[in-house]
């Protein structure tokens, strides 16, 4: 099976011509460029990412998209283009009424520009994505375990399983010795397993195209703060697991191509800001027994920031109201609103062209999703993310090593749309759609 493994890869090479190189894209959610290039100062050891570093090219910082959550900006690492043309506009799905039980953007049916994973079956090479968001349903993924959940239960494991490649999960488990329970989940244990899982997909199935999403120091930034003890060890941790899955895919391909990415930032955070009730003193949002019954303008949660959506965008009375009451709250610093954007600025940064006003909170404030009570509470989280770009705490992740990967360049700070071009010129496969151009 393995020779058969590594003859279907000489093949998929000579189809997809001679300059290319399979890709392994990594992607730790929440993961600040500085934690990497400033490691040592920040006393934390990451051999495996220094050596990446010293062997290959990595950026200062990465500047995403608007805005800096994790939906949109991992769609932007495999399209080349910002949110306006791929149309994820943040994580959750806008439900002003609650009828989607705050669903998120989990179908690839959503993104309307095609993908790195198109651009690689396009070409005659199969790919690979574990947790990768918004890719349920995607035809072009080869072998697919989207990220996915609904009620948090034994029950997401059977649909997980359910809108997975079919077979898949069964037939690497055996081969990795983790099951999809041990892969299920946001902490440190379930990103050891996802590398192990990832490992035995590499050395079975030789994908060109292969990205996993490691969730858990996410996970813990929030809860801890970014910087924190439990941060930094959780990250330790992470560069371990890169490493494995480093030597795995050049044990299965030695020309590989290994990208490290992420998709945010972070920030610390002590406050939330809770926009609906002053949307709903405004007479803009009504509540019947606790539940929004009516709106005509209603905030949208993006953590560090919030999109503001209108029932009748052409109404210029409804769109001069919900100005003034925003330009009203933002006037009082005790609110931590920063700043305010309409749809020329959003457009501007590439934003959702759902929103029709932009609310960017201040340092250590963020969204709150109470329906009632005060406008500025104190936060669950201890840190997040979510602001607008420009402010270099949210700046992400880059680092590339390979065959054809300048050596030991530093690219100052780049545009995430370059990603994905940069991936797809090294894998020999085209990406006519993305905005973005190729770092080297």
């Amino acid at each position: 099976m393995r020779l058969l493994s590594a003859v279907c890869f000489l093949l998929l090479a000579g189809l997809t011509g001679a300059s290319a190189h399979p890709v392994l894209m990594i992607s730790i959610d929440g993961l600040r460029a500085k934690d990497v290039t400033d490691a040592k100062a920040r006393g934390m050891t990451l051999p495996t990412f220094q050596a990446m570093m010293a062997d290959g090219t990595w950026a200062e910082g990465v500047r995403d998209m608007l805005p800096s959550v994790t939906y949109p900006n991992h769609t932007t690492l495999v399209t080349g283009v910002a949110p306006a043309l791929h149309g994820i506009a943040t994580n959750p799905t806008f439900d002003p009424t609650g009828k989607n039980m705050e669903g998120w953007y989990w179908y690839a049916s959503d993104v309307k520009v095609p993908t790195l994973f198109d651009a690689v079956k396009a070409k005659g090479g199969t790919s690979a994505a574990l947790g990768w968001p918004v890719t349920v349903g995607n035809p072009s993924i080869t072998d697919n375990i989207p990220e996915y959940w609904r009620t948090n239960t034994p029950d997401d494991l059977k649909l997980r399983k359910a809108l997975s490649t079919p077979g898949l999960i069964d037939r690497i488990s055996a081969r990795a010795g983790v099951t999809l329970a041990d892969i299920n989940g946001g902490t440190r244990e379930n990103d050891v397993a996802k590398g192990k899982f990832l490992a035995a997909l590499i050395a079975a199935d030789h994908p060109l195209f292969t990205t996993v999403h490691l969730t858990s120091l996410d996970e813990t930034e929030h809860e801890f703060g970014p910087g924190s003890p439990e941060a930094n060890a959780n990250l330790e941790e992470l560069d371990g697991i890169v490493g494995s899955l480093i030597a795995a895919a050049r044990a299965a391909a030695p020309d590989v191509v290994v990208v490290l990415v992420s998709d945010h930032g972070f920030a610390p955070v002590s406050k939330a800001v809770n926009l609906v009730p002053a949307f709903v003193e405004a007479g803009l949002v009504t509540l019947t027994n606790g539940k929004v019954t009516a709106w005509q303008a209603m905030p949208w949660y993006a953590a560090g920031s919030s999109l503001i959506v209108l029932a009748h965008p052409e109404d210029a009375a409804l769109k001069a109201k919900v100005r003034a009451l925003l330009d009203r709250l933002a006037a009082d610093p005790a609110n931590g609103i920063a700043r305010v954007i309409g749809r020329d600025q959003i457009a501007a940064m590439g934003g959702a062209r759902d929103a029709d006003f932009w609310v960017d909170y201040a340092p250590g404030f963020m969204a709150g999703k109470a329906l009632s009570g005060p406008l500025v509470t104190a936060s669950s989280n201890k840190g997040t993310h979510g602001y607008f770009p420009d402010w270099d705490a949210m700046r992400s992740t880059f680092v590339m090593v390979g065959p054809g990967v300048p050596k030991g360049r530093d690219l100052g700070e780049i545009d995430m749309r370059d990603i994905a071009p940069t991936a797809a010129k090294i894998m020999d496969v085209s990406l006519p759609t993305a905005t973005g151009k190729p770092l080297f």
